[in-house]
């Protein structure tokens, strides 16, 4: 076996090290509370040490609760959504979210034998709140997801209960969040370095809609030699280095990711967003293999839909399908970070059955980095001013960060979804303009398809 020195520095986060992680820029805390109402709290267990005994420990786990609406979510829900790229793994309530597309409970990660006491201890939190479930109320089931941890942690012992989900209810919190070996992924690996909790935001700019985007993973998955930071190979050269080292073997793993915004989005927009989820996952070096469960639950702030109104209809507002472009960009660079940000501040652990994970080693990554730099300063940036004349000037809502406001933003010019540029017809109160009521033969209205 070779043995690898533990690197005793400060773990930092990804962006620190200087990695090439897209072109927006995060929000204030990089995180996923940086959307607003989004609170996050942990409750962690670690203790005992040694050979497995089922019921006793090691103890290498624990509980994440994710707060949309400031934990109101129960009374003022919010649009849903999600994504199975592959299920060998589970999320409990999605069947409902799907169907119904509305958030209504808070969402929980921990590990996969503590789902059920997860379930009920959040469903006894919410009855505690709420004494009208189930009977003034409609029943709930609380959105839970889960990964295996039994490469570190007694998992079958169960040892996640009722004060735990409690706890990191009663310790969610809006401003930075913690990472790495923290809530439900205490006894969580990445690619047989130590992963866990982590989590990135993007802000776009103005021009773009101003809308905050936030992802938070708990990171269980892959293989030491797929692994890629910053679009680097770095994987396939620590693979040479940590040649030897016991791993978890055939156990791919798994990772659970939340997605919030508060761009106003409907339940199939968010379901599409939560689609590139998997390519900021695939980023990283996934390629969701059979066993493994790549799942994404994602929400919008931007809508409240009350549980109690007199009324028969509500208004929403939506953004519309051709705007959806830079969100997905942002997820999915949000993502490959949230991935990182989780490796980055993990620590090595050892646990069940002096099973050992080691942390990435961030001076290694600064080495691969350092070698590829002079490639990276080699690429222009593109300029804040563009040269070109003002007729061959791009649309100014086109999408870069920098100068231009709202108020000097054009429409979109992209055509939609069917290939037909909007408008097609004249409005019909334009008697005057070609093909207009007076000179069509068409009895179609304006602006349809048929």
């Amino acid at each position: 076996m070779v043995q690898i020195p533990e690197e005793n520095g400060p773990r930092v986060r990804a962006r620190a090290l200087g990695l090439p992680l897209g072109r927006f820029k995060p929000g204030k805390w990089n995180a996923i509370t940086d959307v607003e109402g989004v609170l996050v709290g942990h409750s962690t267990l670690i203790r005992g040490d040694g050979p497995l005994r089922p019921g006793h420990g090691p103890v290498r786990t624990g509980v994440t609760a994710i707060l949309p609406n400031q934990g109101n979510i129960f009374m003022d829900r919010m649009n849903g959504g999600g994504f199975v790229l592959n299920g060998a793994g589970e999320v409990s309530g999605m069947t409902q979210l799907m169907e119904w597309g509305l958030i209504e409970t808070p969402i929980l990660l921990t590990n996969t034998m503590a789902v059920g006491a997860v379930s009920d201890g959040v469903a006894r939190y919410l009855v505690d709140r709420y004494p009208g479930i189930g009977d003034e109320h409609d029943v709930i089931i609380p959105v839970v997801g889960e990964c295996d941890d039994s490469w570190l942690n007694d998992i079958s012992g169960r040892h996640v209960r009722e004060e735990h989900v409690n706890e990191a209810i009663r310790n969610a919190a809006s401003g930075p969040v913690a990472e790495g070996n923290v809530g439900g992924g205490t006894g969580m690996v990445t690619c047989d370095f130590k992963g866990g909790i982590g989590t990135a935001s993007r802000k776009l700019p103005e021009v773009l809609g101003g809308y905050t985007l936030g992802v938070l993973v708990m990171s269980n998955f892959g293989k030491m030699h797929n692994l890629r930071v910053g679009g680097l190979p770095v994987g396939e050269i620590l693979a040479e280095k940590f040649k030897g080292t016991p791993t978890r073997g055939k156990t791919y793993g798994s990772i659970i990711a939340v997605v919030a915004t508060d761009a106003p989005l409907l339940s199939h927009q968010i379901n599409r967003l939560c689609k590139r989820v998997a390519l900021g996952i695939g980023r990283v070096g996934s390629y969701a293999a059979h066993g493994s469960g790549e799942i994404v639950v994602g929400f919008s702030t931007a809508n409240i839909i009350p549980r109690r109104t007199q009324k028969m209809v509500y208004k929403l507002k939506i953004l519309l399908d051709q705007r959806l472009d830079p969100l997905y960009e942002a997820v999915m660079e949000a993502t490959e970070e949230a991935i990182l940000n989780a490796m980055c501040m993990a620590t090595s652990m050892t646990g069940a059955n002096g099973n050992h994970c080691p942390a990435l080693p961030l001076g290694e990554v600064r080495r691969c980095l350092d070698a590829f730099k002079p490639i990276f300063a080699s690429v222009k940036k593109r300029p804040q001013q563009s040269s070109a004349p003002a007729a061959r000037e791009r649309p100014t809502d086109e999408d870069r960060e920098g100068e231009v406001t709202v108020s000097t933003a054009r429409p979109t010019q992209v055509r939609g979804a069917e290939g037909i540029p909007y408008p097609t017809r004249p409005a019909p109160d334009d008697p005057d303009a070609p093909g207009g009521p007076e000179g069509s033969s068409s009895g179609s209205p304006s602006g349809s398809d048929s």
